[in-house]
């Protein structure tokens, strides 16, 4: 199968392109920094609407990955591009699709299409939604575009809301939930943190490699299995800032954190604490593979493996 991936010099496009070339895909990864993989590379600005309908064209993709993104914070700051890139984009990506006939979308929702009136503990996958932040009205648009490019022209687009992504060899910026990567690098490197959010925050995280997991078994289910067009709720873990300074400390016990909480603090609190995955399950076989501990103990493998420890 051939498969276009926009966005691939993200953190999640980093690990997903590697993982479709082992699963045999012939991959075309673009982007608009420069890529470096074993796979053909091309430039592509999302919002560069011919010239993504001339990549789709020639590459003739099966299937495409949208992943392109301004995040949560990032979109605070630049509220334009933000929503440039994380709605009028991703109209543009389904329009091209059904003018290209493509067989199936992913498309990367989030947390953040939740907000302050959605219950916060095992969050539903029917819920009210009413986001605060930019980034998450964005998301919530976009499901609601999935689903009608569905119904509308049956596009197969099929789409994962994606808690924190933890992961190594990418330090994700302007995203709510980066202080769960960060911390480990300060830890490594300079004994200390300084959190944007309060110590006792808890919120959903997952690991990259069962975000990854999670987004194959997702593309590869039969379509009739798919019973969700907006996103799927997906959990791996739920911890707080302090739980993983503690679980860091174990390691190195010098590591000391201090908390100077900041806009985003906000945001977080108006996102799940964590989510109710049964439909994943159920349709799809969702199975996460790390808890907390385990997420530490492969993040400090994959440090030490990459030279950062």
């Amino acid at each position: 199968m051939r498969a276009l991936v926009i966005g691939a010099g993200g953190q999640i496009g980093r690990a997903l392109v590697p993982a479709l070339l082992d699963y045999g895909y012939q991959v075309l990864a673009t982007d608009i920094v420069p890529l470096d993989y074993p796979t053909a590379t091309a430039y592509l600005d999302v919002l560069d609407k011919e010239g993504l309908r001339r990549i789709l064209r020639e590459w003739q993709p099966e299937a495409v990955y949208h992943l392109a993104a301004y995040l949560s914070a990032k979109s605070e700051m630049e509220p334009e591009r933000g929503w440039s890139i994380n709605l009028t984009a991703t109209w543009q990506v389904f329009d091209a699709c059904v003018e290209a006939n493509v067989d199936r979308v992913f498309w990367a929702s989030s947390i953040a299409a939740f907000g302050p009136h959605t219950p916060r503990e095992a969050t539903p996958q029917y819920p009210h939604m009413d986001p605060i932040g930019l980034y998450g009205i964005a998301k919530l648009t976009g499901e609601r575009l999935a689903e009608y490019y569905y119904y509308r022209y049956d596009l197969d687009v099929r789409s994962l809301r994606f808690p924190g992504i933890i992961g190594p060899g990418y330090l994700p910026q302007g995203g709510t939930t980066d202080f769960a990567v960060h911390m480990f690098y300060a830890a490594l490197h300079e004994k200390r943190y300084t959190c944007y959010l309060q110590p006792d925050t808890r919120l959903p995280m997952l690991y990259i490699d069962d975000a990854i997991s999670g987004i194959i078994r997702l593309m590869q289910a039969p379509r009739e299995a798919i019973t969700v067009r907006g996103a799927y709720n997906i959990h791996g873990m739920s911890f707080s800032p302090a739980e993983l300074v503690a679980e860091i400390q174990k390691a190195i016990p010098e590591f000391v954190c201090e908390y100077v909480p900041d806009f985003r603090q906000k945001l977080a609190e108006s996102w799940p604490r964590s989510l109710d995955d049964s439909y994943a399950r159920r349709d799809w076989n969702w199975r996460p593979q790390y808890d907390l501990p385990a997420l530490v103990e492969a993040m400090w493998k994959a440090l030490a493996l990459h030279g950062q420890s």
